[in-house]
């Protein structure tokens, strides 16, 4: 058998952070118990950020008083200051997702930081975090290309990676955030961040399919030996500080991809694709993954 692949579920936080339509906390519950009957362990279910600047996200705290718990499911928040940790510690989530952007100047824009300092942040963050029990993962946006200043050299990347590989993170993603890469860069980079870890902090890639090289690149991915793959129920998702920068590589249409490579993911593709037609239904228009339209094959 192949390698498994893992897909960390980001509708609730990533999918709906750029919506104009505010979903409801009970509305937010039914997307996450969808998401964990389709097969999701774990899932990036909010984040505790300042909700004057993401509206969408204002109700993290409720959010988490809400779901229920289950065996074997994490529900992961992401946080970017010490008000966000604080927050999301005290709420009991399972996992603790710090962003660092690799640009200036989108770093300013999202979290109103230059990079450096951002990472001196994280840091802080993530030995805070594990301390208390929780289980790190810091992202690195915009690892494959920046809206603002353009193409991200390797060397920045390398610099960046290094600096927040000193806290010691659980795992280390890179982030395609406005979805610029193509697979070349996929195996570069994620070599790249072999190097700097020294192989010995799981890797995990975050992909948006904003010019359609998502699939393609999660199957760039794979073959490079990373299997920690971030998606979306129907590739609902943006970024509200980038350009542009349209949905999540869609759940559902990695796993058919990958269960049709003979790549377990322990997701129900019937499930998901339920899931997706509900979620259209609430946001009130189409999202854009394939499969609801296309169906899986054999039909």
């Amino acid at each position: 058998m192949r390698a498994s692949i893992d897909i960390v579920e980001v509708s609730p936080r990533d999918g709906l952070q750029n919506e104009a339509t505010l979903l409801t906390t009970d509305d937010k519950v039914e997307l996450v118990d969808r998401a964990v009957r389709a097969g999701a362990r774990r899932v990036e279910v909010t984040s505790f950020v300042n909700p004057a600047r993401v509206p969408q996200m204002a109700d993290a705290d409720g959010l988490m008083a809400a779901l229920p718990r289950r065996d074997g499911v994490r529900y992961a928040g992401l946080v970017m200051n010490w008000r966000g940790l604080d927050r999301a510690l005290a709420a009991g989530v399972d996992e603790i997702n710090v962003v660092v952007v690799a640009t200036d100047t989108f770093c300013g824009r999202n979290q109103g930081m230059t990079t450096a300092q951002a990472c001196d942040t994280a840091a802080e963050l993530v030995r805070a975090a594990g301390e208390a029990g929780a289980f790190t993962t810091v992202t690195v946006g915009a690892a494959f290309g920046c809206p603002f200043e353009g193409e991200v050299p390797p060397a920045r990347l390398w610099e960046v990676l290094t600096r927040v590989m000193d806290a010691g993170p659980d795992e280390l993603a890179l982030a395609d955030t406005i979805g610029v890469a193509v697979p070349a860069d996929v195996t570069e980079r994620l070599a790249l961040a072999r190097e700097v870890t020294r192989s010995r902090t799981p890797l995990r890639l975050h992909l948006h399919d904003t010019r359609h090289t998502g699939v393609a690149n999660a199957v760039a991915a794979v073959q490079a030996g990373v299997t920690t793959l971030d998606a979306s129920i129907g590739g609902a998702g943006g970024c509200p500080f980038a350009p542009a920068a349209t949905g999540n590589v869609a759940t559902e249409d990695l796993v058919y991809l990958f269960e049709r490579m003979g790549h377990p993911t322990g997701l129900d593709l019937e499930e998901l694709t339920s899931a997706t037609r509900w979620l259209e239904r609430r946001l009130g228009r189409q999202l854009p993954g394939a499969l609801l339209r296309a169906g899986g094959f054999p039909g």
